[in-house]
């Protein structure tokens, strides 16, 4: 199911919006993650249609949503160059989700430092096997073609790598592709849970390293590694590369540990 059916409904306007293909992109009881954020993050974008690229966003996952949702976008401050959107989506008459986002012209330079190189680098999504091939939730089995990203043979720790791209290109610009693929990993915790349990995203917070990315064939390698975790909660790293082994998203993340 193509993203812009869901998208659609989204006129930029503060009010009520059914999503009538929501169900495609539902992870148990409540919306994928990146399809939420996306939902947010246009609900911004259709509301002040001038703004310039987005660097960075705050992610709030407070409770579940699905078809009939309610949406709000304001602008908090708006600078020469800077202009931060707080955008929010309701179910049930109570905030489901609430973001914060960091929309930024590009200035000249005064300090420059590419990201570090990913080493060991896993080669071409080409020469790694499908991975997830009828496993996984719904939103995986309807919308992405996963393939691994690291060796299987070897321990990593509490870090998943996988590529990953959209089975559908969804004619979406670079950045709202970011956001919708910037979730799409399980946490790194699943490598070191005890026994199985349920997860849940709590929060999300990301930069923009590239905003005009367009990775070939539409493939990104995503990261997630729990820097953390203990007390039924992990602290996770969430990464992204082009095929070229340019990191496009630098995030961090708070996920429940149930079980």
């Amino acid at each position: 199911m193509t993203i812009s059916s869901l998208l659609e409904p989204i006129t930029g306007k503060s009010g009520p919006a059914r999503l009538n293909h929501a169900n495609d992109w539902m992870q148990g009881r409540t919306m994928y993650g990146g399809a939420s954020a996306l939902i947010a993050f246009t609900q911004a974008k259709r509301a002040f249609p001038d703004l310039p690229p987005l660097r960075g966003a705050q992610v709030g996952f407070v409770a579940p949503l699905g078809e009939d949702i309610e949406l709000s976008a304001e602008i908090v401050r708006q600078g020469r160059n800077v202009t931060q959107i707080r955008s929010e989506i309701y179910s049930d008459g109570k905030v489901a989700l609430t973001a914060f986002w960091l929309f930024a012209a590009e200035r000249e330079a005064n300090a420059e430092r590419p990201a570090d190189t990913l080493e060991p680098w896993p080669g071409a999504p080409s020469d790694n096997e499908v991975a997830m091939g009828g496993q996984g939730p719904s939103f995986i089995q309807n919308n992405f073609e996963i393939r691994f990203g690291q060796s299987k043979d070897v321990d990593h720790g509490a870090t998943i790598r996988r590529w990953a791209r959209l089975t559908e290109d969804h004619e979406l610009d670079p950045v709202s592709k970011l956001v919708l693929m910037g979730d799409v990993m399980p946490p790194g915790a699943m490598r070191i849970m005890k026994r199985m349990g349920p997860i849940s995203s709590v929060n999300w917070s990301f930069n923009i390293l590239d905003p005009e990315t367009r990775s070939q064939d539409g493939w990104y390698l995503a990261e997630n590694a729990s820097q953390h975790a203990a007390a039924g909660y992990s602290s996770e790293r969430l990464r992204m590369w082009d095929t070229e082994g340019r990191q496009v998203i630098d995030g961090l993340q708070c996920v429940a540990v149930f079980g």
